[in-house]
């Protein structure tokens, strides 16, 4: 079973402060950075808030992504946990319980915040973008899903100099989800091992 803190971003596919150029609105950062950034990699910090209050959930990792659909998201605190897509499949491995779920990737990226980091780069398919203005350093865009059938409800993006900073989701139960990135680099073509998965000898796995 997938832990808590990383449910909303596994939910969309079971998922980069600087001041933004003035003249530059959010949606033509999240053009450029989407024509930049073929493949990227970097940190993230990530907070997930309950709308009843209770105490945040915090978690840090490493990420890297090849679009389309290749990526490699691992959690290292409070619990380890990966998820690893080649683009087919996607594989998640819990090593406190020693269980590997996998399961295809379909349409998995489609309305859901993965599309906008491992996606084709074709966000109006998915999203109708809506430009909010800066604040706090940051150009921001509210991506909201074509479709009701997705994990969240709305996706506002924040980006400086032409890079994801930060992404904010919340899904259709009031629980948000805050992700910043850090050390970003983009373009560097990645090796293929990166988004290839082994479960581990003794593992269970769930799906196929």
């Amino acid at each position: 079973m997938l832990r808590p803190f990383c449910r909303a971003l596994c939910a969309a596919w079971l998922f980069a402060s600087g001041i933004a150029l003035a003249q530059d609105s959010g949606i033509t950062q999240l053009e450029r950075f989407m024509e930049r950034a073929a493949s990227a990699e970097g940190r993230f910090e990530q907070v997930v808030s309950a709308a009843s209050g209770n105490r945040p959930e915090y978690s840090k990792g490493s990420f890297v992504f090849q679009r389309p659909g290749k990526f490699r998201w691992e959690y290292e605190k409070p619990f380890p946990q990966l998820l690893v897509s080649d683009g087919e499949k996607l594989w998640s491995w819990d090593p406190d319980l020693n269980q590997v779920t996998v399961q295809p990737m379909g349409d998995a990226l489609g309305a859901t915040p993965a599309a906008i980091l491992a996606g084709d780069g074709s966000l109006e398919k998915n999203f109708r973008l809506v430009a909010e203005g800066a604040q706090g350093g940051l150009a921001w865009v509210r991506a909201e899903p074509l479709s009701q059938d997705g994990p969240f409800a709305e996706v506002r993006i924040g980006l400086s100099d032409n890079l994801l900073r930060r992404m904010a989701m919340q899904d259709h139960f009031g629980q948000t989800t805050i992700i910043d990135f850090v050390e970003l680099k983009v373009g560097a073509k990645q090796p293929a091992e990166r988004f290839r998965f082994t479960p581990p000898p003794g593992a269970d796995v769930l799906g196929n």
